[in-house]
């Protein structure tokens, strides 16, 4: 089983997160949820996002990174949106790293050097989402994730809902929801 570090959302650690961590765990998995937003959770996503740009998003990251570097080495990383930064830059940056799960978002690998050598990725969002096809280049970096290395999937779910995952959320989408978590069981399996 794996050992997994969670990181949540721009809305918080939201009870939809906490609840995918749950289901994880039920499947025999260890699952860290480290807080970056110590304890503050937002009604939409606005508002978490306004916390996150007074509070500074390279002051997140390196809240994210610290809480990661702190536990052992052989992790996977998952992250949720705004997660994804601290996930991504563990998974490319962490000695051992295990393999990284993309929920929402991608970062260019560029940010982070290059993408490392044997470990796997899973990229979800859905295909119509404006932040991740539109706003910050997260499908062009996806994709570009893709070509480099036969070790990343992209999968794309129809809809226009950022965090369609979040049971907690208004965004929730039942059945996109439940075949990613189908997906990342399954590749969880593999690592």
């Amino acid at each position: 089983m794996a050992e997994i570090v969670m990181f949540h959302h721009a809305q918080g650690l939201t009870d939809g997160v906490k609840a995918f961590a749950e289901e994880l765990r039920g499947a025999g998995h260890t699952v860290h949820l480290p807080d970056v937003y110590e304890g503050r959770t937002y009604a939409t996503l606005e508002e978490g996002l306004d916390y996150a740009r007074e509070t500074g998003f390279g002051t997140l990251l390196e809240r994210g990174v610290k809480a990661g570097e702190e536990l052992g080495e052989g992790l996977v990383y998952i992250g949720h949106s705004l997660g994804v930064m601290p996930a991504q830059q563990l998974t490319q940056t962490r000695p051992g790293a295990k393999a990284g799960v993309f929920l929402y978002s991608c970062l260019p690998a560029s940010e982070f050097g290059t993408w490392p050598t044997g470990v796997p990725v899973q990229i979800h969002a859905m295909d119509g989402d404006p932040f991740f096809t539109e706003e910050g280049g997260d499908l062009d970096a996806a994709r570009e994730l893709v070509a480099s290395t036969d070790e990343a999937e992209l999968f794309l779910y129809p809809g226009t809902d950022h965090l369609f995952a979040d049971a907690s959320l208004g965004a929730y989408d039942e059945a996109a929801a439940s075949l990613l978590r189908k997906r990342v069981l399954a590749f969880l399996e593999t690592v």
